[in-house]
């Protein structure tokens, strides 16, 4: 399968390269993400060859803050476009988006899109699979409003008076996924951007689920983001609930895709989740950063572990001092804490210093390249709820803190 996937995304390059060949012309798109690096140490009884070093969480969505944590988690996405005139002042396009972190090569995105139509210039239609992302919070490499990747349809940048309205239809299908028999799913989402003042702008997405052979079905979601310009400062705050079937960041909770013919569902939880976030970013002078609060609350509807309720917290962040215009000392420091009815309250905490060169000063300057080195500590609830991870070595002995190094590259263009 996956070599059936490489061969179908090598034919695509080279159909969209034999085209640039002949005259592609302008309207090309070629945009990407990639990371990756070696861990070079890790703590006594880690082999870090066999095990995946790093990935310091508690679990909650928010808890993992991404530098020096990745250990050995590397890949790549780059997305492929072309746009096309009609000469009648319409537009056309087709992107393809493949990606590989380490599964084998997948489509994220494959879709056409039309757009300059004479009752509504601006909009833009699509059909296919596409990747709807809004806005993340990079230092958590979350992007907490995101409607997925889903085979469907929509409009995006219909403008409505002031507002700038998206409305999304998504089934439960993707390209290299398809749901289990006698399984159904659909997806509503209705995306208003509102500005407010000159640098503040609201944003409103609402999420409806509705499907068939689960154990629990349906769900909705909705979601508030409120944007606040202050110079080189901008504020971020979240309040977002959801419930079924519906994440709370607008696509489906985990439907258990499979390629199984049995044609039995997988059990699939649903959920009830409020969240409030607040990130804030800077850049002042040679001075970045990105810091975040967060607190999110969690109940499973169905299951076995129906009417538990999981509360997660976590602050932290990082900041980026550039000494010359291309080379930087990154610092990023956290708490989380996780608690859930009955059991003992797990912690984490987590540090990484990061000289790094880099093409310019900005905290979102790339290409960088990093030596890094995390210190990571925990407590005992912590370290058994995640005994088959970080929380014990490869004795089986109790681990409640280790010391990463490693380097890392990360680019995207």
């Amino acid at each position: 399968m996956h070599y059936k996937r490489a061969l179908i995304a090598a034919a695509s390059l080279a159909a969209l390269t034999a085209a640039g060949a002949a005259d592609l012309g302008s309207g090309i798109e070629f945009t990407g993400y990639s990371r990756g690096g070696p861990v070079l140490k890790s703590d006594k009884n880690i082999d870090a060859k066999k095990d995946s070093v790093g990935g310091f969480s508690l679990g909650g969505d928010l808890q993992a803050y991404r530098l020096g944590n990745e250990g050995t988690q590397s890949g790549y996405e780059f997305f492929l476009g072309k746009t096309f005139d009609a000469d009648n002042g319409v537009k056309y396009k087709f992107g393809y988006m493949p990606e590989n972190w380490g599964g084998g090569i997948g489509t994220v995105q494959a879709y056409s899109e039309i757009w300059g139509l004479d009752f509504a210039p601006e909009a833009k239609f699509w059909v296919g699979q596409r990747r709807l992302r809004i806005q993340d919070v990079h230092i958590v490499d979350n992007f907490l409003m995101d409607l997925g990747e889903y085979q469907g349809a929509g409009v995006q940048d219909w403008k409505v008076g002031p507002a700038s309205v998206a409305l999304t239809l998504s089934s439960g299908d993707k390209f290299d996924a398809k749901l289990p028999q006698g399984t159904s799913a659909s997806k509503v989402n209705l995306d208003v951007g509102l500005p407010i003042s000159e640098s503040g702008k609201l944003r409103l997405v609402a999420t409806s689920v509705s499907t068939t052979g689960f154990d629990k079905n349906g769900g909705s979601g909705f979601s508030l983001l409120y944007n606040q310009g202050f110079g080189a400062l901008k504020n971020s705050l979240y309040l977002q609930t959801s419930s079924g079937l519906a994440n709370i960041q607008g696509k489906f909770v985990d439907l258990e895709q499979s390629d199984d013919a049995s044609g039995v569902a997988a059990d699939v939880i649903a959920y009830k989740v409020s969240r409030v976030a607040d990130s804030v970013d800077w850049q002042f002078g040679n001075f970045g950063g990105q810091a975040l609060l967060a607190y999110q609350i969690s109940e499973p509807e169905n299951g076995a572990n129906k009417g538990v309720e999981t509360k997660d917290l976590s602050f932290g962040g990082r900041v980026s001092y550039a000494f010359t215009n291309n080379f930087k000392l990154l610092l990023e420091a956290a708490t989380t804490k996780r608690s859930r009815d009955g059991e003992d309250d797990q912690t984490l905490n987590k540090v990484t210093i990061a000289p790094t060169l880099s093409t310019g000063p900005g905290f979102y300057k790339r290409p960088e390249l990093r030596l890094y080195v995390t210190m990571a500590n925990w407590n005992g609830a912590a370290a058994a709820a995640n005994a088959d991870s970080f929380g014990t070595d490869d004795n089986n002995a109790t681990l409640k803190k280790q010391t990463i190094v490693g380097l890392q590259y990360e680019i995207w263009w």
